[in-house]
């Protein structure tokens, strides 16, 4: 199959997806894309990478998102561009931003609706890393230095935002295997056998397109 293959990666807080993303692209030779993304985006758009961090992966209201996608067709040129809020020129650059990474390299994105951005990619693979809430809160316990209570209320919180905003940009649900084409439980994997997991569901993906 022609093209390069991207491997996109929405998880839960804790599952360990971004590190299972890190461990995937290196055993692919390729690059790994999560808040080196917002680097890239500010570079391409002209707008001050510290805005993407402020905003980053956070939904915004219906109304505003409809204008949002309205003026995406048109271009960053348009008056309706120039007077939109900041929130809409950062999601805008992210998605264009993601786009062309993926037409210049194969690689790996974790988050931000990366899977939405590529649907029209046939060499893109969208995975969503889950885990049970027990071993959530461990890794959570041990990243963050804190205490069970602390690591339960980080998990939800940061859960609740990104299903917000994949919700939102994507029109589909977070978390919902039919948003995805591989849903896997790292805690019953394990980090290796994630990745693992990963690169045959690719591999089987890639050969079931190429017959068709």
């Amino acid at each position: 199959m022609k093209g390069n293959l991207v491997i996109t990666i929405g998880r839960q807080c804790g599952s360990k997806g971004k590190q299972i993303g890190q461990a995937l692209a290196a055993k692919m030779g390729v690059n790994c894309y999560d808040k080196e993304l917002l680097t890239l985006a500010a570079k391409n758009s002209g707008l001050c990478e510290e805005l993407f961090e402020t905003h980053d992966e956070k939904p915004t209201s219906s109304f505003l998102y409809s204008l949002v996608m309205d003026t995406y067709s048109l271009g960053y040129t348009t008056s309706a561009y120039m007077d939109m809020p900041i929130n809409h020129k950062i999601f805008l650059a992210q998605f264009d931003s993601i786009k062309k990474l993926a037409d210049e390299e194969s690689c790996v994105i974790v988050g931000r609706c990366a899977d939405y951005a590529l649907a029209d990619y046939p060499n893109t693979v969208s995975v969503f890393i889950t885990g049970d809430d027990d071993r959530r809160i461990a890794n959570l316990k041990e990243i963050y230095n804190v205490d069970d209570a602390k690591a339960k209320d980080i998990m939800v919180k940061t859960d609740k935002k990104r299903a917000s905003y994949y919700n939102y940009y994507s029109s589909k649900k977070w978390g919902d295997s039919r948003s995805y084409d591989l849903c896997i439980n790292s805690s019953k994997l394990g980090m290796e056998g994630s990745v693992d997991m990963i690169l045959a569901f690719a591999k089987a993906k890639q050969e079931w397109l190429n017959k068709k």
